[in-house]
């Protein structure tokens, strides 16, 4: 192996502990090898057409990602704070930026306004990944924060229907605002039609194999293939990814889809960012150095103070207002993403040597969040700030609802359990991994999601959370995965109370050990039901069977004969 592969994955290993020590999205580790791998600085590599090839397939994934992220069930269910705080939130920063951009600069109106609304988006992963360490996530804050950003992964859509525009090839129906009004809108009308009529059928088809293998490459498959004929009919192949991406998501197989390509989309984002780093011009930008500094103070003040405008006139409190500020003050990866795209498809909407100074200026911004948070943390802590402030939860209520239960298994026994959790109005979510009984429980009114529940991705995407969820019932006839299960769960949530389905009394005794709180072995259960009926057609009383059935119940059945083997 050469010398310069190994220097290579030392830098990246160094570059993402250091990340993480600075609690910054690992992503932009990579990005920092590509720089210091890249010709400007070590010139381990040349950005060779390999190299390249590896960026075009992580640009990809992102765009994959983006759009899995656009379910439009979800949507409509935050519809409020959505298109409430985050409209407002976007619309402020651009409406900020733009007279800015116009008065710096000699771009096209188009590329202006393009430029202002990617600069209003803020950095998906690294802004999630500031809630979950501050465990701020579940609160209002927290839930007004993501909403955010799932607003700005839906104007996505709008914005990739400007690139066409820009190349020329837009839908001749007119002005430019038509043209994307209605690309966008056919995008999203496209994707229902052809989710359920198409995607759906021939995910089913993948599902029933059972085979985590077939399921990556058919989402591979789907990528490539979208991609293809969007670039064939002259649009930028990104625009295609992004569309296998939605098309995924308003299927019923979304969660196990997001679990299963997980490992993979990050491989391929990484290498999207490597080579991003790599084809960054250093000395340029050391010779432009004044301005970047200069953009990044400018796009973090701006941001913060439209951002805490906005929520301060929503009625968030002044505490609240000013962390969520910080919180999305930077650039994000689709900014990143957006400029790439227009670098490799030949879209000159702006110059290219802007184009690198913006690039610097959202990946400047982005490493500078973590230093701002921490400031500001040290801050709160010491009394400098918010002194009188109290603690007050607001009013206004999610609508996305974590399950009070789990289910994992939709047989008989789960979906009995499903109607008695559905009469007392206990939310729950179901989990099976056999499409035909999804499918079939959906179209009765269950709420079931395919995956495997082995899986914590999954559990998570299900509405999986240590504070909300009180149980979850293994409603399975598989002792193995079972145990998976359990382990899973333990590793999650340490008290979590877990309910089993077992087939006899060894499992339920191995299950206990593992954890479990109940696990009932149904031949025994039904044993009991049976000899109740006996005994009360015999003459007993109720009182005489139910003490009877309590006393072999005790101590994890302790009083129940081992079966003979027969064998």
């Amino acid at each position: 192996m050469p010398l310069s592969t190994l220097i290579f994955f030392a830098i990246a290993f160094a570059a993402v502990f250091l990340m993480r020590v600075f609690k910054v999205g690992t992503l932009l580790a990579f990005l920092l090898t590509g720089i210091l791998a890249g010709q400007h600085v070590f010139g381990l590599f040349e950005l060779s057409g390999a190299w390249t090839f590896l960026g075009d397939l992580g640009i990809m994934f992102l765009w994959f990602n983006i759009g899995l992220q656009i379910n439009m069930q979800r949507l409509w269910q935050l519809r409020r704070t959505i298109f409430g705080l985050g409209a407002s939130q976007v619309l402020m920063v651009a409406v900020m930026l733009f007279p800015i951009l116009v008065g710096v600069t000699s771009w096209t109106l188009l590329g202006t306004i393009m430029i202002a609304l990617i600069l209003a988006m803020s950095s998906t992963s690294e802004d999630l990944q500031i809630l979950v360490e501050k465990n701020q996530l579940q609160t209002q804050m927290g839930r007004q924060t993501f909403s955010i950003l799932l607003f700005q992964d839906l104007l996505s859509i709008p914005l990739l229907a400007m690139l066409p525009v820009m190349t020329g090839k837009s839908i001749s129906l007119g002005a430019t605002a038509i043209d994307i009004l209605v690309m966008s809108v056919g995008l999203i009308l496209g994707v229902i039609i052809v989710s359920k009529f198409l995607i759906n059928p021939l995910m089913h088809v993948v599902a029933k194999i059972k085979s985590q293998e077939a399921l990556v490459l058919a989402v591979m498959v789907n990528i490539v293939v979208w991609a293809f004929v969007l670039g064939k009919i002259g649009l930028p192949p990104a625009l295609g990814a992004f569309l296998a991406g939605m098309l995924m998501s308003e299927t019923v197989y979304r969660h196990q889809i997001n679990a299963s390509i997980e490992p993979y989309s990050i491989l391929f984002m990484s290498f999207f960012f490597v080579v991003l780093g790599m084809g960054i011009n250093i000395p340029f930008l050391k010779s432009h150095l004044t301005v970047v500094l200069l953009g990044v103070s400018a796009l973090v003040l701006i941001k913060f103070f439209a951002l805490y405008i906005v929520a301060r006139v929503r009625g968030v409190s002044n505490k609240d207002a000013t962390l969520m500020s910080l919180i999305l003050a930077q650039g994000g990866e689709f900014g990143l993403l957006i400029l790439q795209t227009m670098k490799t498809n030949n879209i000159n909407a702006i110059p290219v040597e802007h184009q690198e100074i913006l690039t610097a200026i959202i990946i400047v911004s982005i490493m500078l969040t973590p230093l701002l948070l921490f400031i500001h943390d040290q801050l709160l802590k010491n009394n400098k700030i918010f002194k009188g402030a109290t603690k007050k939860n607001l009013s206004e209520p999610t609508t996305e609802i974590a399950p009070t239960v789990i289910i994992s298994g939709f047989g008989r026994m789960g979906q009995i359990i499903a109607q008695m959790l559905d009469a007392e109005n206990i939310p729950y979510v179901a989990i099976d991994s056999n499409v035909d009984a999804v499918v079939l429980a959906r179209e009765s009114g269950y709420n079931v999601i395919y995956g495997d529940a082995k899986k914590r991705a999954i559990l998570l995407d299900a509405g999986f959370k240590q504070s909300k969820t009180r149980a979850v019932v293994i409603a399975l006839n598989n002792e193995i995965i079972a145990r998976d299960i359990v382990e899973t769960l333990r590793s999650m949530s340490p008290r979590i109370k877990i309910l089993a389905r077992v087939h006899n009394l060894k499992s339920a005794t191995d299950l206990i050990k593992l954890g479990v709180k109940v696990a009932m072995p149904e031949v025994i259960e039904s044993s009991f039901i049976l000899g109740g009926q006996l005994l009360s057609g015999l003459g007993l009383s109720k009182i005489k069977i139910n003490a009877l059935i309590d006393d072999l119940r005790a101590d994890n059945y302790a009083n129940v004969r081992t079966p003979i083997d027969n064998k």
